[in-house]
């Protein structure tokens, strides 16, 4: 939260000083033209600014909800495994240990590497192989347990893709250029104003403006990264799982 009240405060800090700053450049009193002109700059920078913060904004949105989804396929999967790894045998019992093992060190470790370096865990990676290896060398001598394989196969398959979405997730970071445009733009609003005395209801509306504005840059910030905190998604779903199985 220290991070959200720092960019709300320093987004309020800077409008103002814009505010001030072309009021002395541009003169505190300009004629009827120049203040229409003004407005009908503000009006169309400001959509343009909304537009662009509406749509990162409702990008980051979608990704953040991709994750969730992804991380349920996910958990799912795995759950389906380790109970038709029940249902084959006791051939395939090892599998249900490597699946033990990959869910605690994905809720336990990898998701705060993610968070922290982008980076998927080797040792989640090695049981995942571990589970792989398993499932591969089954040797089905019923049509019941081809149907299991077949299925585990699949799913285990479908593990490493979410883990591959995952990743991708961790590494996407938004553009230099997408910050660079959303603070020239909170700028160029700020100049619009100065047409604008400085009466303490003016300066309110403004700061008003600014407040929300910061608002909506550390929400962005927030969930580009949803592996770490203000707005981190916790693996809730592969913690409640790893319960139930170690029960």
């Amino acid at each position: 939260m220290i991070i959200g009240v720092g960019i709300i405060l320093g987004t309020i800090a800077a409008v103002l000083a814009a505010y001030f700053g072309s009021r002395l450049i541009l003169g505190a009193d300009p004629e009827d033209r120049t203040r229409d002109l003004a407005a009908s700059v503000l009006f169309r920078v400001a959509a343009l600014h909304g537009l662009v913060l509406a749509l990162v904004f409702a990008s980051e949105v979608v990704e953040y909800h991709s994750l969730a989804f992804e991380s349920a396929s996910e958990v799912n999967a795995i759950s389906d495994i380790y109970y038709d790894s029940e249902r084959y045998g006791d051939e395939a019992s090892d599998i249900r240990d490597a699946l033990k093992k990959y869910l605690q060190i994905v809720h336990s470790e990898e998701w705060r590497t993610l968070g922290e370096e982008g980076k998927l865990s080797p040792d989640a990676w090695a049981q995942w192989d571990a589970a792989y290896s398993i499932v591969l060398d089954l040797v089905p001598d019923s049509p019941r347990q081809v149907s299991l394989r077949d299925n585990m196969v699949r799913k285990i398959h479908l593990i490493a893709e979410n883990r591959d979405l995952r990743e991708h997730h961790a590494k996407t970071e938004l553009n230099s250029m997408f910050w660079a445009a959303a603070l020239v733009g909170v700028l160029l609003i700020s100049v619009g104003y100065y047409s604008f005395p400085p009466k303490r209801a003016n300066l309110a509306l403004i700061s008003v403006f600014a407040a929300y504005t910061g608002l909506i840059l550390f929400t962005i910030y927030a969930m580009s990264n949803p592996f770490s905190a203000p707005a981190a998604l916790q693996p809730i779903l592969f913690v409640e799982l790893f319960k139930e199985l170690a029960n």
